[in-house]
């Protein structure tokens, strides 16, 4: 299918000049919009105004242009049926062989201004989306480039084939073009959704990825994978984070980092958090860096071997210093002085990883999906903070300030642990971690038993209520002194009764945080 006449109306003008210029002098008719033609006749490009073909000017400040059969007749109508190639002859409308469009910035739009209504739906686009498609559709006889990246390739094969394009080449292009307008409107459906969230998931749900990059493999060496890039990301999310220095990142780093990243901002405090498959080994609170990070070590080191580390601070080069004498898979903060850089520097495969932006909770994903066979489990994030006023006290022996805060504390790292989840805590840090077991008194003993200092005086919070009294036990053979959990067991009055044998406190949340 030789190129004659193509229509040129794009949002991303990289590599614009070049292309119009290469196809005006193989004498290649162009047509353009009111915005690409300015930019044509910046580069003294001549170019048929898209009124010229519509007989209409382009009018309600540019929202109707393409929108006539004098453009969609010239694309759609297929090449190898006399009857339409003579109904174009009768009404005087040319083919056109090549459309290329790429669309308003939306998701660009509403990144930078998520909240200006006005402005996204302004960035709406609506004839081009209907140009791509018609052209996809009319692949046939019609090329459709969407993809700066992609010009290069259709020129040089053009230039091989005497300005005509291939089928494998035409369809692979009309493949793209239906995934980027597909992509398109699913940017725009849950940027909607957002401004109409109920308390009930919608019928139905369109997600548009862009793939970020290929991973060397998944979980395990024999499985491959890729980081893809939801296209309603916040700018706080994973999937915008720089990568400053050190290998390319993994499917399990990714995992870890992710991980790392929703953890650590659970403080307001100075934090840092220590991450072992998703789990935390070690998590502490400090005046400074330096002293968060000593502390989160000291609740498991062996475990922090080969871990992920996370700041919830602008890395200094004290905290950088203390790390160099652990080996971990990467690092991640929400900034890193020039001192901490350079020290880090002399472990060049150490991955520092730079978020753009720090969130109070954490990046606002409008859904968490999990995969299973067939389909998808779609909840909304675990978002819910609990405050002090949300405690219920219902031992006998109300908790002290001083307990009150430590089992907020051994609160915000439960939520992040996997269940059956126990948390052991004293002074601002975690002590002891049971995470993952099939019995919440086997998470109670292994938590216990991985804690490298007494429980004495200690704090235990549980992801979900306790079913009978063994952990309660269990705890106060410890020295745990007070227990955060959220209650609603049948047996609950049976758990108080043995809080109260003990003289320990605990405080009911209301709230569980399973993690699967």
């Amino acid at each position: 299918m030789k190129i004659e006449r193509a229509i040129l109306s794009v949002s991303n003008k990289e590599g614009l000049p070049d292309l119009a210029r290469r196809l005006h002098g193989a004498g290649i008719e162009l047509i353009s919009t009111g915005g690409t033609g300015k930019a044509l006749t910046q580069e003294g490009i001549p170019y048929q105004p898209i009124s010229d073909v519509t007989g209409f000017p382009e009018i309600l400040d540019g929202r109707v242009k393409t929108l006539h059969p004098g453009v969609h007749a010239g694309i759609l109508a297929r090449r190898d049926l006399q009857d339409h190639l003579d109904a174009l002859q009768e009404l005087k409308i040319g083919l056109i062989d090549l459309v290329v469009v790429n669309l308003y910035p939306f998701i660009e739009t509403v990144r930078k201004r998520p909240d200006s209504m006005e402005e996204a739906v302004e960035n709406i686009d609506i004839g081009g989306p209907a140009l791509i498609r018609a052209a996809a559709k009319n692949h046939e006889s019609v090329t459709v480039v969407v993809d700066p990246a992609d010009y290069p390739e259709v020129w040089a094969e053009m230039q091989a084939n005497d300005g005509a394009i291939g089928r494998d080449t035409r369809l692979r292009l009309a493949r793209k073009a239906f995934q980027h307008t597909a992509a398109y409107d699913a940017a725009i459906a849950a940027f909607l959704a957002e401004r109409d969230r109920g308390p009930q998931l919608p019928a139905s749900l369109t997600f548009s990825l862009q793939k970020v990059q290929d991973l060397r493999y998944g979980e395990n060496p024999h499985q491959s994978a890729a980081f893809y890039r939801s296209a309603a990301a916040p700018a706080s999310a994973l999937s915008a984070a720089r990568l400053l220095q050190g290998k390319e990142l993994s499917f399990n780093n990714l995992l870890d980092l992710n991980a790392a990243w929703q953890l650590i901002q659970e403080f307001n405090h100075s934090a840092c958090a220590i991450i072992k498959h998703t789990n935390p080994c070690g998590v502490a609170a400090a005046d400074s860096l330096p002293e968060a990070y000593r502390k989160a070590l000291s609740c498991d080191p062996v475990s922090a071997f080969g871990s992920i580390i996370a700041f919830n601070r602008a890395l200094d080069a004290e905290t950088a210093e203390a790390l160099l004498g652990l080996f971990v898979e990467g690092i991640v903060a929400p900034a890193f002085d020039e001192a901490a850089l350079e020290a880090f520097r002399s472990k060049k495969n150490l991955r520092i990883l730079e978020m753009p932006e720090a969130s109070p909770r954490g990046a606002r994903d409008d859904f968490d999906l999990k995969t299973v066979s067939g389909g998808f489990l779609v909840q909304h994030p675990d978002r819910y903070f609990v405050r002090e006023q949300d405690l219920k006290a219902v031992s006998r022996r109300a908790p002290e300030d001083d307990e009150v805060a430590e089992l907020l504390f051994a609160w915000k790292v439960c939520k992040h642990v996997k269940s059956n989840a126990i948390v052991y805590c004293r002074d601002g840090q975690t002590i002891g971690i049971g995470a993952g077991q099939m019995s919440r008194v086997d998470s109670a003993r292994i938590g216990a038993e991985k804690a490298r200092s007494p429980l004495q005086a200690s704090v235990m919070a549980s992801d979900a209520f306790f079913p009978f009294r063994d952990a309660i036990d269990e705890a106060a053979k410890r020295g745990v002194r007070a227990v955060i959990q959220p209650g609603g067991s049948i047996r609950d009055a049976e758990i108080i009764d043995a809080i109260d044998e003990h003289d320990m406190a605990m405080v009911f949340t209301g709230i569980r945080h399973f993690r699967h």
